[in-house]
């Protein structure tokens, strides 16, 4: 059973996160210093520091010790046709100037430029292109091939559409460089989460597949693509390719074991690019829905999911 956390308790939660960081980097507890030397810590991770690279890559990582690198980041997205999207996703990542190893585009059959854009990317940050030719195909088959191929030991999956805000990353990784979470979720469906500009029918049947899915996993909002868990975690529990969602799969096989956090998020609709949702889509998840009913009965023991 898991506690709930007072929203207050985050700033506190966050520093510690930041800490750890830098505990890493020095082989040292810097925990219990003073709140001034604290403060100054996260302004340096929170002001760009521009290096021809990831500001935090170019600046930080290569500074850091074996020890510091085994709290590294690998962000994992998914790609189909996001050739116009791409390049402004990798500059709000950069911007949030939170530390990563890496950003892992997985491609699945793009018909477009979004390969070519990647891989232009690539030339001046720490992005590598994975493409999914040969692999099955799917969102939960190319976060899965990008886990097995990512370096660090902490994976952010986000999609490629602009919907997940970069500037939520710090926030979804605190958690878990903290220790007080396995899994951290960006939620629509939590105090302070919001999806705007979204049609009346999107926010029916999202709301509706939501519900389907909270007896099962005791989150508001399983069916999301932004979340954070450690690399080992998501190779042990989630499917190998056959999944649907990932976030609904992994919490599921964990069976009540994993610590869940859900962070609020404002879940924006694409501006540029073509919506890959459609009645197939939630089709299949109905249906994975009912398998996974029938393979995990809801538990009836009350657990609460730590939410800010």
């Amino acid at each position: 059973m898991i506690a709930s956390t007072e929203r207050g308790g985050y700033s506190e939660l966050a520093s510690r996160a930041i800490a750890a960081l830098v505990s890493g980097a020095c082989g040292c507890n810097v925990w219990p210093l003073h709140a001034d030397v604290a403060q100054l810590v996260e302004q340096r991770f929170r002001k760009p520091q521009v290096t021809g690279s990831n500001p935090v890559v170019g600046s930080h990582l290569r500074t850091m010790n074996s020890a510091a690198l085994e709290k590294s980041i690998s962000i994992i997205v998914p790609t189909l046709n996001e050739e116009e999207n791409v390049e402004l996703l990798v500059s709000q990542i950069t911007a949030c100037a939170v530390p990563f190893r890496e950003i892992l585009f997985v491609d699945d059959h793009s018909t477009d430029a979004t390969r070519d854009r990647i891989r232009s990317l690539a030339a001046s940050h720490p992005i590598r292109l994975i493409e999914q030719d040969g692999a099955e195909p799917g969102l939960a088959a190319a976060i899965m091939l990008g886990a097995r191929a990512a370096r660090g030991e902490i994976l952010l999956v986000m999609d490629a559409d602009l919907s997940h805000p970069p500037d939520g990353i710090k926030d979804l990784l605190a958690p878990l460089l903290a220790g007080t979470a396995d899994m951290v979720v960006g939620s629509r469906y939590v105090q302070g989460g919001s999806t705007p500009g979204w049609p009346l029918w999107r926010r029916t049947m999202s709301r509706a597949a939501a519900a389907l899915a909270y007896p099962l996993t005791r989150v508001h909002d399983a069916m999301g693509g932004f979340f954070a868990i450690p690399r080992l975690r998501l190779l042990e529990l989630a499917p190998s390719t056959s999944g649907f969602k990932i976030v609904f799969e992994t919490i599921v096989r964990g069976n009540g074991a994993l610590r869940v956090t859900e962070i609020p998020i404002a879940f924006r609709d694409r501006t540029r690019g073509k919506s890959k949702m459609s009645l197939g889509v939630a089709l299949r998840f109905f249906l994975r829905w009912l398998v996974a009913l029938f393979q995990h009965p809801v538990r009836v023991t009350r657990k609460r999911i730590r939410t800010f």
